[in-house]
């Protein structure tokens, strides 16, 4: 099974990472976790992202805030999917939110809520189970709950107002 690349721009962004880290163990996926920087390692930033197909990475999740530009470094220098993270910094996070979504055509990055990192494990691990039926029949039982649990509260719902 391939594995999945976590890069941060800073440590500040751990906290928010972790949730990744969390959904990536749930399912099983191995990964690394690293920081690089796009403004202040950028060398490093390019270098690790060319090599990572050959060193069995499969995705590429990529945190960052304020101009986050990370993730946009890392998909000029990879043919792998590149999932961005905007976290919050300030102005609420729309100023890494638009760093990372507004990308130069020919250079995508799949990007998702701002602080979402446990929804870029959730796509790193749907690009990954494209070639893995194992991963595929984790991730549809995972629906199943949802929708069990979904339909728990609607019960109770129900329930709660017929009694008023």
């Amino acid at each position: 099974m391939k594995k999945v690349a976590i890069i941060m721009g800073s440590d500040s962004d751990l906290p928010v990472v972790e949730a990744a880290f969390r959904e990536l163990e749930k399912y099983g996926v191995d990964y690394e976790a690293h920081i690089m920087s796009a403004h202040r390692t950028p060398d490093l930033a390019a270098e690790f992202s060319k090599s990572a197909k050959e060193n069995g990475f499969g995705a590429i999740i990529c945190a960052a805030g304020m101009a986050a530009h990370l993730a946009g470094v890392v998909a000029a220098n990879t043919t792998l999917p590149v999932i961005g993270v905007p976290i919050k910094s300030t102005f609420e996070g729309l100023d890494s939110l638009l760093a990372t979504v507004m990308m130069p055509s020919g250079i995508p990055v799949a990007t998702v809520a701002v602080n979402g990192a446990k929804n870029a494990a959730i796509l790193a691990v749907e690009m990954l189970a494209l070639s893995d039926d194992t991963l595929a029949d984790k991730l549809m039982k995972e629906k199943h709950a949802m929708i069990e649990g979904v339909l728990k509260k609607e019960q109770k719902l129900q329930s709660e107002l017929k009694t008023k």
